[in-house]
């Protein structure tokens, strides 16, 4: 018996149009209404991820930046699990020293020390996101949605390790090339901080956080919070960041466009994104119930 659903957002929950379809919605507010907990799982902030829920009228607790942080339905934050300061500065060295473009999440926004570089990596994604964008007009678009995003300029990094009031929750790294360039770049980090896990949301960045800021463990954290074995969890990904509550979790549905490697490892495959995939699968859960 399914108790609690936790999914993924971005190529997940999201459609391509960045939104939770009206079909995924109602399966959502279905599994609530027979007494399923819902929980979205994701790499984005608490400020970027709730809004979407609320423009469907969805309440549901949170675990944001990979498990970071988790908040309850109330937007009450309950945990938070940042990178010391002293690994931080170490990987803020290592990524600076060869040349990559990297964005660090904070406990009170994303910052960035290169505006133009930001404005890239968004044009990237909307260009992934819809291949018959151009370039050029997805850096357009990018420029205007950078405007209405909440982002924060610093020249170096290290600034926010001298205020004590800053925590780094997740640290965002690009490049183009993918895994041939961030895969040994990964293996390098982590051979020096076993205090890491190490992510990706794409195939073009590595997302850096603390090894117990994992998705799988908060869902796990969460379980336990209503006494729920992890037996009774159903879990939705689509992407390597959503592994660890994929392999945790009793009942684990991959994405129709998910990574090979996602797909090996649940043990359903649903929808893809464009086609609810999400609703499609609770829906699936819920006749069997």
């Amino acid at each position: 018996m399914i108790s609690i659903i936790a999914s993924d957002m971005d190529g997940t929950l999201l459609n391509n149009e960045m939104v939770v379809s009206d079909f995924n919605a109602d399966a959502i507010r279905q599994a609530q209404q027979q007494g399923v907990h819902f929980i979205v799982s994701t790499g984005r902030r608490f400020s970027e991820a709730q809004p979407l829920l609320a423009a469907q009228g969805i309440t549901a607790p949170l675990i944001t930046l990979n498990g970071a942080e988790v908040y309850d339905a109330s937007g009450k934050m309950l945990d938070m699990v940042p990178i010391t300061n002293s690994v931080a500065r170490a990987v803020f060295h290592t990524l600076t020293a060869q040349g990559y473009y990297f964005e660090v999440v904070g406990n009170d926004g994303i910052y960035s020390n290169n505006k133009a570089k930001r404005i890239e990596q968004i044009a990237h994604l909307l260009t992934n996101l819809n291949p018959d964008t151009t370039f050029k007009i997805a850096v357009s678009l990018a420029s205007a949605r950078l405007e209405l995003m909440d982002i924060n300029y610093v020249d170096n990094y290290n600034e926010l390790l001298d205020d004590p009031t800053k925590h780094v929750m997740k640290i965002i790294a690009f490049s183009e090339e993918g895994p041939s360039k961030l895969k040994p770049l990964s293996d390098e980090i982590l051979a020096k901080h076993s205090s890491l896990k190490i992510t990706s949301s794409s195939a073009s960045n590595i997302e850096i956080n603390n090894i117990n800021a994992q998705k799988g463990i908060a869902v796990e954290r969460y379980a336990n919070m209503l006494n729920t074995p992890m037996s009774d969890v159903m879990a939705i990904g689509d992407n390597n960041n959503d592994v660890s509550m994929l392999e945790l979790a009793g009942v684990s549905y991959a994405m129709g466009n998910a990574s090979p490697e996602v797909k090996q490892l649940a043990r359903y495959i649903t929808d893809t994104n464009v086609n609810d995939g999400v609703g499609k699968a609770i829906l699936e859960v819920l006749a069997k119930q």
